[in-house]
């Protein structure tokens, strides 16, 4: 989860480059696509082992 907080992160200074309003952090997760998932699924699994894979 921390993966997707500072992803989160990330998302809001964009957007406060850009004068934009982010979504709440909620909406954000629900909002993920299937390939940043599995993106996500890769990463966990190569840099840290056994974590329990995210599924939409």
């Amino acid at each position: 989860m921390n993966d997707y907080r500072s992803g989160y992160e990330y998302y809001k200074r964009a957007c406060e480059n850009f004068g934009l309003e982010p979504i709440n952090f909620h909406y954000y997760i629900l909002n993920l696509s299937q390939e940043q998932l599995d993106a996500y699924n890769c990463r966990a699994t190569e840099n840290r082992g056994n974590y329990v894979l995210a599924t939409s």
